[in-house]
């Protein structure tokens, strides 16, 4: 059965030694970054905070691991695909709660808006202020209603405002330039505890017109109960901890930034959107959720590499029924380096998925094709695939002028979004298709041989 909400996933994680409590105060504005660091270096459990100088406890590190996320999927290593691909494959509509929802326990509009009142992190010594990481907007396309489910950044403006970015290429940063043409008011949620599928779901890449929330029931295996908000036309799920709904002010914009991205650079200062919140609802003793970005690897980066990884793999399997595996490593900040193992059927079949892979919506800088027999996962064996397959002159090629991958340092922090524009980098690692080849060695049976005196596992 799927996780019902945020606290039965925590219940599981602390029975798994997941997650281990932090009873000793802890400072919103230094501590709370190097603590999530410290446990992700050492592959660790998530940490609760429950003493960070406000009344609600903090959670993060949720995603920090790949042992987290099959615990997320409720999967195993062999199983985890398979999944992920059979739920994209078979959508569930959702369904709407015919009794009070738990996120409405506490209503607070008007005078009681006080977001500041949770606990929210600065994680990085240079961030702008407090931010909200872990938050989960939901939106809806204002002509088609279809709704979309994201992980965007906003940062705290002030007791009832914030401001965020969203990518113009993103679902929402689109619903944003809908609503200008139109003329209307942009609105939005910000989710917080929730069933982590649903945090999974958000990474996955699918078409404009998908709702998101079939995508995240196809993911569960059952449907996601939602809730109509108190202040907007929108659903958000029942069992969520903390709901915030907000308007986007069409004529304000705020400072935002910096803030220590995926990239592992800080983006700089510039001016955003600015959301007015209309209404906080929360659970009776709510709990609030942090995620650190940063510097490769971290939560954040963990988080997308299934997603992105499964969405990558039934793109290409669909035009290339060959290809067998594909990697999106956590160190090229889980979109900038692709690695796909596939079996060419022709001359030249690499090169089209190195090409269609370039052509999807993370954007990769590097897409390296190999064999089956090279491990996508092991960097060691696709660099020998990579130093031994591949003719320079050949086999590497660059295209120009493709749209650049979120938030590269290397475009210049001066061009506008929209515009920003770089190159991608296709390495065909395939042995040259019907040319013969050298033999390769290696000692067949090693795995299997039984050596106790080595006395470690595999």
């Amino acid at each position: 059965m799927p996780y019902q909400d945020f606290r039965q996933f925590l219940d599981v994680l602390r029975k798994h030694g997941e997650l281990v409590d932090i009873d000793r105060p802890i400072d919103l504005r230094t501590d709370v970054g190097k603590a999530l660091k410290q446990s992700y270096v050492r592959k660790g459990p998530a940490l609760l905070f429950s003493r960070n100088g406000t009344e609600f406890p903090l959670v993060g590190g949720l995603y920090s691991t790949r042992s987290k996320a099959l615990l997320a999927f409720e999967a195993t290593e062999e199983t985890i695909f398979d999944k992920v691909l059979g739920g994209l494959d078979h959508p569930i509509a959702p369904t709407i709660a015919s009794a009070a929802a738990p996120c409405h326990e506490v209503v607070l509009m008007g005078k009681d808006i006080d977001i500041t009142r949770f606990p929210i992190p600065t994680y990085s010594p240079k961030d702008g202020g407090p931010y909200i990481t872990a938050g989960i907007f939901v939106s809806k396309d204002p002509e088609s209603s279809v709704t979309d489910i994201g992980h965007y950044r906003a940062q705290i403006a002030g007791k009832d405002t914030f401001s965020f970015f969203a990518q113009p290429f993103h679902r929402f940063g689109k619903y944003l330039t809908k609503c200008q043409r139109l003329g209307i008011a942009a609105h939005g949620a910000i989710l917080i505890g929730v069933d982590p599928i649903l945090a999974y779901t958000c990474q996955v890449q699918t078409s404009d017109d998908t709702d998101d929330w079939h995508v995240a029931g196809g993911l569960r295996g059952a449907p996601v109960e939602l809730v109509r908000c108190k202040t907007i036309d929108l659903e958000v799920p029942a069992t969520s901890e903390v709901v915030i709904e907000f308007e986007v002010d069409q004529n304000a914009t705020a400072s935002e930034g910096p803030l220590g991205e995926y990239t592992g650079y800080y983006t700089p200062t510039s001016l955003k959107p600015l959301a007015r919140i209309t209404a906080i609802t929360h659970r009776q003793k709510p709990y609030f959720q942090g995620l650190l970005t940063g510097k490769p690897v971290t939560e954040n980066h963990i988080l997308k590499a299934i997603p992105f990884e499964a969405s990558i793999l039934r793109l290409l399997k669909a035009q290339f029924p060959t290809v067998e595996r594909v990697a999106i490593p956590p160190s090229g900040g889980v979109s900038f380096y692709v690695v796909i193992a596939m079996r060419p059927r022709f001359a030249g079949e690499a090169r089209q998925a190195i090409l269609a892979t370039m052509a999807s919506n993370i954007r990769p800088k590097w897409v390296i094709v190999v064999e089956p027999d090279i491990d996508v996962h092991d960097s060691a064996d696709v660099e020998w695939a990579m130093c031994f397959r591949v003719r320079p002159d050949r086999d590497v090629f660059v295209i120009e002028q493709t749209p650049a991958g979120p938030l590269d340092p290397s475009v210049g922090e001066n061009v506008a979004t929209a515009a920003r524009v770089s190159a991608a980098v296709g390495v065909d690692a395939t042995r040259p298709f019907g040319e013969p080849f050298a033999e390769a060695s290696d000692v067949p049976g090693w795995q299997e041989f039984v050596l106790p005196e080595l006395n470690k596992p595999l």
